[in-house]
Parts: C-alpha cells; structure tokens; sequence
C-alpha cells in the first residue's frame, strides 16, 4: 500500500476530495432545488423578511426543520416549540456523525467542525457511498455538503423574492418537493434486500405513530428513524459475528 493510499484508509482532508464531491453533489442538488424555492415561499407567507428567511437557511441549514418550524409560526413566534421541533427533528443527526467516524476522528479545528456543521442527509448518504467504496476523505463531505448549502441560499432566496407573483394553492404538485428530496437519499446509500427490514420497519413504526397513535410531528420522523436504525444495527451486529 502507498502513502497516498494508506493516507486515505486513515482518513483525510484534500482538495481532490472536494473536488470529488462538488461533482457527485450536482445530480441531488437539482432535486433540491424546488424544496428550497418552496421553503422560502412559506417563510414569505408566514411574515418573515428576506434577510430573516436567509439567516435561517443559512444557519439552521435543514430543510425539513425548517418547513416544520414554519408551519408552527404564528405571531408571536413559538420559539421554545419551533426550538423543540427542529431539535427532535434533528436527532437524527447524531448516529449520522457516529456513522461518520472512520472519516471525522482524524479531523480537528475548523476541518472537523465545519464538516459537522454542513451535514445534511444528502451528502451523509453520497459519503457512506464513498466509504463503502474504501475512501475516507473528508474533503469529500464537505465539497457536496457546500454546493447543497449555495443552492439551498440561492433557492430560498429565490422562493422568498418571487412568493407573491407564483402563489401556490395548498396540495400543490410542487409541495411534493421536500418529500420527493427525502426519498432522493436512499438511492446513494441501497445496498440491496438487506436494508429492506429496517427501511420498511422505520416506515411502518412512523405510519403507526401518526395514524394509530395520532402523534403529531416531529414524533413519526423520531420513533420511524431510532426503531429502524436500532433493527439496522442489530441486523450488522450479527452479521459481524
């Protein structure tokens, strides 16, 4: 094995892996593209200024959060709800970091916090592709997590701008975008029938928490993500045995 080689099984930061990732990244992005120009026509809606609806695109970076979020604004603002929300919501993006140790642990500073604070569920799932495909550069992630995080700004920019000349009646066809986005990251991460079982059973604990149960988000998204992840992981547990 090379330096190069060994340098990378180790885990790494370079700018070829950004490069790497900018590329990989472009397909998703534009499947991103009418979620973000809905987002920011819903912020418009619920009274939020340009600048405003580009701070939170821009810090809280996740899009699902922030469609949540918003459809719980009122005046005034829920914080301590719409806090609530966004944090269950985003749980899930602490087995995403574990996952995402084999390329994280050798990062320190900026490097490894900056990569933290770009993850998205779209460039988590081109990275596991990456990995599974034995290389660990962190450069990687980071180079798909910033185009997503340009289109993103640009988009809901744009929806924001434009809300009031292309208002949408609710069932919209276009609505369908941050769902359709969603679904966009399983197709990097199939690994064939045996993610069927955790896959299925995520589905149908968070169909049973909102339609049997009647919860009401965030708690289909949490208990759908924790169930299937614990059956995925017992699942590689015995498979590693």
């Amino acid at each position: 094995m090379t330096q190069a080689e060994e340098k990378d099984r180790r885990g790494s930061f370079t700018a070829a892996g950004m490069k790497r990732g900018v590329r990989a990244a472009l397909a998703l992005t534009l499947g991103l593209m009418p979620f973000g120009l809905v987002v920011g026509m819903t912020a418009d809606a619920q009274g939020l200024s340009l600048l405003e609806t580009l701070l939170m695109s821009g810090l809280v970076f996740a899009g699902t959060s922030q469609v949540m979020a918003l459809g719980l604004w009122t005046e005034p603002a829920p914080i301590l709800a719409a806090a609530l929300t966004c944090l269950v919501i985003n749980l899930r993006m602490a087995p995403m970091g574990v996952a995402l140790g084999p390329v994280l642990d050798r990062l320190h500073g900026i490097r490894l916090w900056g990569s933290l604070a770009l993850l998205v569920d779209n460039a988590f799932a081109l990275m596991v592709a990456e990995m599974r495909a034995g290389r660990r550069d962190a450069g990687f992630l980071v180079g798909a997590s910033m185009v997503m995080w340009v289109n993103w700004m640009l988009m809901c920019g744009t929806g924001h701008v434009f809300a009031s000349a292309i208002r949408l009646p609710p069932g919209h066809p276009v609505f369908f975008a941050s769902l359709a986005a969603l679904m966009s990251v399983l197709v990097p991460i199939w690994r064939g029938a045996s993610d069927l079982l955790p896959w299925v059973a995520a589905g149908m604990l968070a169909l049973l928490a909102h339609g049997v149960l009647g919860l009401g988000a965030p708690w289909p998204v949490l208990l759908g993500a924790l169930g299937g992840g614990a059956i995925g992981a017992a699942r590689d547990l015995r498979a590693a045995r």
